[in-house]
């Protein structure tokens, strides 16, 4: 492939540009922004070198002496979203802090769900996410534990945002593709499920079942429960 470097390489250090030639036409966080636009449309399947270099209307050959590969590109557009996170004065309250960073991921992700299949250490470490990380840690200097556990206690939050989010994607999506509508669906599914509990075969499920109730899920409510009892079990003893 054309431009693609025969040795690893961290795209932040690389020149904005490559090669000779008149001043660059475009930045990095143009070529960014325009595959988050792309991505957030069309969704991250749709965004290819050739596609962004369309939307910004120049050649795909040339957009390769800005990003040398696809995988730059990715890197690119999760430090574009990472730049969204407000990085609010700490308040001392590491728990509050925290439960308001997850909030803020959960909406972060809501508006970029491409996000969900990137988010990995791989693409942890661009200017924005570093800025991230030094501000979560910020946050979690009133926390009396060693650095390595505020960070895994970050990346524990920062998993539930993703599983969560990946979730609900995943319900809506599917809901958009049922060729019947989602009460149809629902109404068939619980009809099913409850045959099973009636069965007498699965006590505790239908125990849990009655305990919670009927209707629908408060998706948001078990959301800022899950965090919390993350960010309980790293809470000092006392």
């Amino acid at each position: 492939m054309a431009g693609r470097a025969a040795e690893p390489h961290v795209i932040w250090t690389r020149p904005e540009r490559t090669g000779r030639g008149p001043k660059p036409a475009y930045t990095r966080a143009d070529i960014a922004a325009a595959a988050v636009r792309i991505a957030d449309a069309e969704g991250l399947d749709a965004v290819s070198m050739r596609r962004v270099a369309a939307e910004l209307g120049c050649g795909t050959m040339s957009l390769y002496n800005y990003v040398p590969r696809k995988e730059d590109l990715f890197e690119l557009m999760m430090d574009t979203a990472a730049g969204e996170h407000a990085l609010l004065e700490p308040t001392g309250d590491w728990r509050a802090d925290m439960l308001r960073m997850a909030r803020q991921g959960r909406a972060l992700v809501h508006r970029h769900p491409w996000m969900v299949r990137l988010i990995s250490g791989v693409y942890g470490f661009s200017p924005n996410s570093l800025r991230f990380l030094e501000w979560c840690l910020t946050c979690l200097d009133p926390l009396d534990a060693p650095y390595g556990t505020k960070v895994e206690l970050i990346a524990m939050v920062n998993g539930v945002v993703a599983t969560s989010v990946a979730n609900e994607l995943a319900v809506a999506e599917r809901a958009r593709t049922l060729p019947w509508s989602e009460e149809q669906e629902n109404a068939v599914r619980s009809a099913y499920v409850g045959g099973q509990l009636a069965s007498g075969e699965f006590p505790r499920l239908a125990a849990a079942v009655a305990e919670g109730g009927a209707g629908d899920v408060d998706l948001e409510a078990v959301f800022e429960r899950v965090v919390g009892r993350v960010l309980d079990a790293y809470a000092p003893r006392g």
